[in-house]
């Protein structure tokens, strides 16, 4: 592979201030963001004043040495006048005396005069730069041993190395935040990394997509068929597609097309499909994906499926729990509980109850109002009254024992409304598991979870990564039981859990069906149960005493929504009581949209009086409703949670130097700096997906054509139930009915379901013998695949050579 010149990296900056630190003002250790405040001795820019305050992204500064900083110098409402730096330098010495000073001064051990005078008389007076951008020259230095050129070299990077990568970062392109990421990652071999295999930062670095390291590839002279772009191209659009749509894997005839789009999209190279189908088979050997048949998968997905199944078949190979109670044993203490209790179950959840505690695994299914809260309730508590065991957990604490009782559920809304129906405690699935963010999870085989019976709820939401991670920190002996609603939406990641447990038929199940929260007047259930059939009810229209539907145009729900907002706002509902729930992000009906219009109806601010922060074009306040967005471990905060902006804090108001916000999640207090802001979003309207496993007394629900993309039925199915007194439709009924007309047609592509009938269905050994000897590995099925797809309608003459008529 050609590689470009080396860049001269000290020249020709365009704008800087130089000058020495005087203070830091602040230092983020791990992002590397920093504020710091120099006295100036030169700048090309008109500046008079001694001393100027320089942000930007770069490692801890020395006050004894000066450095060039390369941006320019922008107003801060608050702060003043900044000089926002892309990057740096230190100030190398110029002349040679300089240079041979430096070199042999205390910095550099074994170093004396002699020898850097010998480095400087053979590479002149350029020689450090020479050296960070070329290390083989030191091989040419006479009487310079190899081991003190490596730790001269090594000297040189950690003093010098950052400053010069991120100056050659900035010149391929990269933003000052992205080049700290790239340098993190890879650190003194960054340059080496990249210009060998640009292609890499893909696969490396978070934030990297094909397009940009394609682009960076193409400076560097790799394009067309280069087998490291073609590479790059495979495991980009197999991981793409994974997370975009949910798939487990892809076909191999998809794959390929996809890829041959890619790689071709932004060059006139034709790329032959032979040469990606011998990438694909290259990737499967460095293992970084694996074949089966016609499917290729991206390892952690593919593992996490089969390390699933095989901690269900272990699971459900537990016997002891079949007959260990008597039926007469079991229907006595049913009878009991229903009259402590004051209620009766109906035939379907006594058999949900009774399977539950008779079995080692149960999926326990149902839509809104079909008394699954009641189920759990009744299996807790039978499960405490035929085991003799205490559901006040101050009991086992006195004795230093586990709580025999594991509740859980993907959010920690769904976890709180768990906890207060049972009166048990209820965490999110990532706390049980000790989820620690980079580090993984606590929990796992090899330190299993302690608890005899476990209880998931909203298992809708669960991908494939999490739930393997779950059932393989499941202990010995324990009892699952899955609860949740098959017809609502799927998992955000990739797998469709519950669906492919519900499809393999290898688990107890019990669907209930009955809706016993009707007599309660509930037009919104009955709605959604229509719905789950495909139906939209002629009364649709029709004002209902807990729903209604107001016709408008997309252009006009903006307006609509505001109406409805200030009319519950005067009837005394706040922020938490309504949620504005909407499919896409972007455009006049878009959740961005909205939250700007909710937040100056529920949080206004007319005189300017109230505390706010400014982030990008959003503005946050005092008394805002926000949503995270990541996972938070360390402070028990997590993708989906609701929250409320308590305090703000300036930065001439403490002593860190920066504006601070403090978030309340359920009274759980979380401080976020400025650069922390990317975290959250406003809440007074979010996705349905973000909604799931919460419930809300008003739910206002956009529906228009504009939306069309993302109308079908578990959407709108999702939507709607997450009401509990009232549901505002509006829009236009032609695009709901569309919506509700609309199946999943996005169906996911996962091997769980058949992966758990082949390992549970009993099949004989040698019907699956026969299986596996009709397999053929990824290689024989990449020959098999048609060499003309995606060319059905081009005929011969298309490659001829045109001539004029």
């Amino acid at each position: 592979m050609e590689k470009q010149e080396s860049l001269d990296l000290f020249s020709g900056q365009g704008k800087f201030i130089k000058g020495r630190p005087i203070v830091t003002i602040f230092h983020n250790e791990q992002n590397l963001y920093t504020v710091i405040r120099i006295r100036v001795d030169e700048t090309n820019q008109q500046y008079e004043d001694k001393e100027a305050v320089i942000t930007g992204y770069f490692p801890k500064v020395h006050e004894q040495e000066t450095y060039i900083f390369y941006g320019e110098f922008k107003d801060h409402p608050r702060f003043g006048t900044q000089f926002h730096a892309n990057h740096f330098r230190k100030e190398m010495p110029q002349s040679k005396q300089g240079v041979i000073a430096y070199l042999s001064g205390e910095m550099f051990k074994g170093i004396g005069k002699k020898t850097a005078e010998n480095i400087v008389e053979t590479l002149g007076e350029d020689a450090i730069s020479k050296i960070l951008n070329q290390p083989s020259l030191l091989d040419t230095i006479p009487k310079l041993p190899p081991d003190k050129a490596k730790q001269l070299y090594d000297t040189l990077m950690e003093h010098q190395g950052l400053e010069q990568v991120m100056v050659a970062l900035n010149q391929y392109g990269f933003g000052p935040q992205l080049s700290m990421r790239i340098y993190q990652t890879y650190k003194e071999k960054t340059l080496e990394i990249i210009q060998e295999n640009p292609y890499q930062l893909v696969e490396d670095v978070e934030g990297i997509g094909f397009g940009r390291a394609d682009e960076l590839g193409y400076q560097l002279g790799i394009s067309g068929s280069h087998p490291d772009r073609i590479k790059a191209g495979c495991l980009y659009t197999l991981e793409n597609e994974c997370m975009q749509t949910g798939h487990v894997y892809m076909q191999t005839e998809a794959l390929l097309e996809q890829v041959k789009a890619l790689l071709e999209e932004n060059q006139r190279d034709v790329i032959d499909f032979l040469a990606i189908s011998n990438e694909i088979i290259g990737l499967e050997k460095e293992g970084k994906i694996i074949g089966e048949e016609k499917r290729v998968y991206l390892p952690s997905l593919y593992f996490a499926e089969k390390g699933l199944v095989t901690s269900i078949k272990r699971i459900l190979q537990q016997t002891e729990y079949q007959d260990q109670f008597p039926e007469s044993e079991f229907l006595l203490a049913l009878g009991d509980l229903e009259e402590r209790l004051g209620v009766q179950y109906a035939p379907t959840q006594r058999e949900a109850i009774q399977t539950a505690l008779m079995s080692p695994m149960l999926i326990l299914t149902g839509g809104p109002g079909t008394g699954k809260t009641t189920v759990i309730k009744g299996i807790v508590e039978l499960y405490g009254e035929l085991h003799g065991c205490s559901l006040d957990i101050k009991d086992y604490q006195k004795k230093d024992e586990p709580f025999p009782f594991l509740l859980a559920a993907p959010t920690g809304r769904a976890a709180k409304r768990m906890s207060e129906s049972t009166g048990l405690p209820a965490v999110t699935i990532h706390r049980l598991l000790g989820f620690n963010g980079t580090e993984g999870f606590d929990r796992d085989e090899g330190s299993p979870l302690e608890g005899k019976i476990l209880i998931v709820d909203e298992t809708s939401m669960l991908d494939i990564w999490l739930a393997n991670q779950l059932f393989k920190a499941l202990p010995e002996n324990i009892q699952v039981i899955m609860v949740g609603d098959e017809d609502q939406l799927p998992s955000v990641g990739p797998g469709q859990v519950l669906k492919d447990l519900l499809r393999s038929e290898r688990i107890p199940t019990v669907r209930l069906t009955d809706i016993y929260r009707q007599a309660e007047g509930s037009s919104i259930i009955e709605l959604a149960h229509e719905i789950k059939k495909g139906h939209l009810p002629a009364d649709i229209t029709q004002k209902q005493a807990d729903r209604s539907f107001i016709r408008c145009t997309a252009a006009q729900i903006s307006e609509v929504v505001e109406k409805v907002a200030l009319n519950a706002k005067n009837k005394g509902y706040t922020a938490k009581d309504i949620q504005v729930l909407a499919p896409m992000y972007r455009g006049p009906a878009g959740i961005d949209r909205l939250n700007l219009l909710l937040q100056e109806i529920f949080n206004p601010n007319p005189d300017g009086k109230r505390k706010e922060i400014q982030f990008g074009d959003v503005k946050y306040r005092i008394g805002d409703k926000v949503l995270q967005l990541v996972n938070q471990p360390e402070n028990n905060v997590f993708n989906g949670d609701i929250g409320e902006i308590i305090s703000i804090i300036y930065a001439k108001e403490n002593t860190e130097k920066q504006d601070m916000i403090y978030i309340s999640f359920e009274g759980n207090e979380v401080e976020y700096t400025k650069q922390d802001l990317t975290q959250i979003t406003h809440a007074y309207c979010c996705s349905v997906h973000k909604s799931q496993g919460s419930e809300f007394p008003i739910v206002i629900l956009p529906v228009t054509r504009s939306y069309y993309r993302m109308l079908q039925r578990n959407l709108i199915y999702t939507a709607i139930t997450r009401s509990k007194q009232s549901l505002i439709l509006c829009g236009e009924v032609d695009a709901l009915q569309m919506g509700v007309a609309r199946a999943d047609e996005m169906s996911r592509l996962t091997t769980l379901c058949e992966k758990l009938q082949e390992n549970i269905a009993g099949k004989t050994a040698e019907i699956q013998k026969d299986q596996e000897q009709s397999k053929l590995s990824l290689e024989e099925e990449l020959m098999t695949v048609n060499p003309m797809i995606g060319m059905e309608n081009i005929s011969p003459y298309d490659f001829m050579e045109k001539t004029g008529s």
